[in-house]
């Protein structure tokens, strides 16, 4: 073993699992993205995430930009979840959503969530960012991304907030080529976003509509002729110069520009602004700077593909060709629009709804878990789990024990380390101990994961299984009323002992936050 990393075999009876699906299925992607301009969620986002849609989605992937990055509010998000992560992660929850992903820098958020049934399947997740602001510094415009592998499909999102104002369309283009090309990630076979097989481009673009007077904008979105103004769009007319935008794929501009409107009110730009010299009466242009793209990674069927492949000169080429096309993904946009119910901001949300029609390369977790015997908080218990594939375990591995309902991988009541805890191993079935004191007085219904720190993902879930109450507990006189305080202060103590996952992401957010606050310490901490 090497690093604490060691390769987990699956028993020769479980080999059958591994033979992958035959048949192609379809999967429903809901992205939105939103410039917030620094306000706080919504009471209710039903109709931002079409809750109340019959064809529920299974994964969920929201971009936003202009989230509040106030000082105090930084250092606090650092700690506790921000508001908005906390207000999706609550509306999702119930409907059986977890968040898988997340990644934030200053004012861009992006988050991922899944359906439960799908996150054994979701591995390998990766997050990065790139700063396009100041010289390229400061992070109130960039990119942020999140990559995973999807039942063996490598898919990619990209959130990006870019340069504003009408004159910077080729900076725009100059700091999405920039993004793309300095953005890496740790995996052999997809180092960079492009190399992604379907990638997905979303955010405030800030591409504006150009020749155009603001009375002729206006005119065609009072009469629903967007299409006169498509041709003038920016990110239209630079696709025709970019080779790397005409790789990107859009549905058609069907709805209303998102941008600018008064705040509170779906009337566009309607403000007096002031200028250096007085009052300055010019109004800001509508445009869709509110964008959703995307790239399904191109069958390279040229003559120099084809020669390169019976010279097998590029062996990583010719599989991934291969994989291609035993494994193949197809996608189609259902639904391409703005949502016109909030008025928060000065930006509408858009959303765009995907469906992926792929071939699974597995369709069995790389772990399977459960209880052994009965739960309580009266006695040291025992998870069971066993490796159906070979995968890289690790001393940083540790399996949760969760509430049915939660939110996130860091929402558990407790956990174990794999290694640290294992009282027995044998080729088929491995026992790890968790001690009484730390399972929840009151009990309930839960589920058990195996998270890998190697492929940073639940690889394994148990079924739903049943915490028994403590007898010990009512038995020593502790009131309905004092056992809930009990066992909510018991849930703070385990919030509070962090794994080293949350350690270095405190520590990490903390700093930058630092970094960020350093031009002002000087005014408020002591010479």
């Amino acid at each position: 073993m090497e690093g604490g990393e060691e390769l987990s075999e699956a028993p020769e009876s479980d080999s059958g699992l591994r033979e992958p699906c035959k048949v192609e299925e379809s999967f429903r992607l809901h992205i939105v993205t939103w410039n917030v301009a620094t306000a706080e969620p919504p009471d209710d986002v039903s109709s931002l995430l079409h809750l109340n849609s019959p064809k529920g989605a299974d994964l969920y992937v929201i971009g936003l930009q202009e989230v509040n990055t106030g000082p105090l509010r930084i250092v606090f998000d650092s700690v506790f979840d921000d508001p908005w992560s906390h207000c999706l992660m609550t509306s999702l929850a119930p409907r059986q959503y977890i968040k898988v992903a997340s990644i934030r820098m200053q004012g861009l958020l992006l988050l991922v969530f899944s359906k439960l049934k799908h996150v054994p399947f979701i591995r390998d997740i990766r997050a990065t960012y790139t700063r396009t602001g100041i010289f390229r510094y400061w992070g109130n415009k960039g990119g942020l991304s999140v990559r995973m592998s999807f039942y063996g499909h490598t898919l990619c999102f990209l959130n990006c907030h870019l340069a504003a104002h009408m004159q910077y369309a080729l900076e725009r283009v100059d700091e999405f080529e920039y993004i793309m090309d300095t953005q890496t990630f740790d995996c052999k076979k997809t180092p960079k976003v492009i190399d992604h097989r379907l990638v997905f481009w979303f955010g405030d673009l800030n591409f504006r509509i150009q020749d155009h007077g603001i009375h002729f904008v206006r005119s065609c979105i009072s009469s629903q002729n967007y299409n006169l103004l498509w041709s003038k769009d920016q990110l239209n007319v630079m696709k025709d110069k970019e080779e790397l935008l005409q790789q990107f794929e859009e549905g058609p501009l069907e709805f209303q520009p998102t941008y600018k409107f008064d705040l509170n009110s779906d009337t566009y730009d309607s403000r007096v602004y002031k200028s250096w010299f007085g009052f300055n009466s010019k109004k800001r242009k509508p445009a869709w700077t509110d964008r959703i793209l995307w790239r399904l990674r191109p069958k390279d069927a040229s003559q120099d593909a084809q020669e390169e492949k019976r010279v097998d000169a590029d062996i990583g080429k010719v599989k991934q060709m291969e994989e291609d096309e035993e494994y193949p993904l197809k996608i189609r946009q259902d639904l391409y629009t703005s949502n016109m119910e909030y008025s928060i901001s000065d930006h509408k949300p858009v959303i765009g709804v995907f469906t992926l029609e792929l071939r699974k390369m597995y369709e069995t977790p790389l772990v399977q878990l459960q209880p052994e015997g009965d739960w309580s908080a009266d006695i040291d218990a025992m998870v069971v789990y066993s490796p159906l594939q070979p995968f890289k375990a690790s001393t940083w591995d540790w399996i949760g024990l969760y509430k049915v309902g939660f939110t996130s991988v860091l929402d558990y009541i407790t956990y174990t380390w794999v290694k640290d805890d294992e009282v027995a191993f044998n080729e088929e079935l491995i026992q790890v101990y968790i001690g009484k004191e730390e399972i929840p007085v009151r009990g309930g219904d839960c589920v058990l994961c195996y998270f890998s720190s190697h492929l940073n993902c639940i690889i394994g879930m148990s079924e739903p299984f049943k915490v028994h109450g403590s007898k010990v507990a009512i038995e020593e006189g502790l009131m309905p009323e004092k056992l809930s305080e009990f066992d909510r202060a018991e849930q703070a103590r385990c919030f509070w002992r962090p794994n080293v996952a949350q350690l270095f992401f405190l520590f990490t957010t903390f700093n930058a936050a630092l970094k960020m606050l350093e031009p002002h310490l000087f005014a408020f901490l002591p010479v």
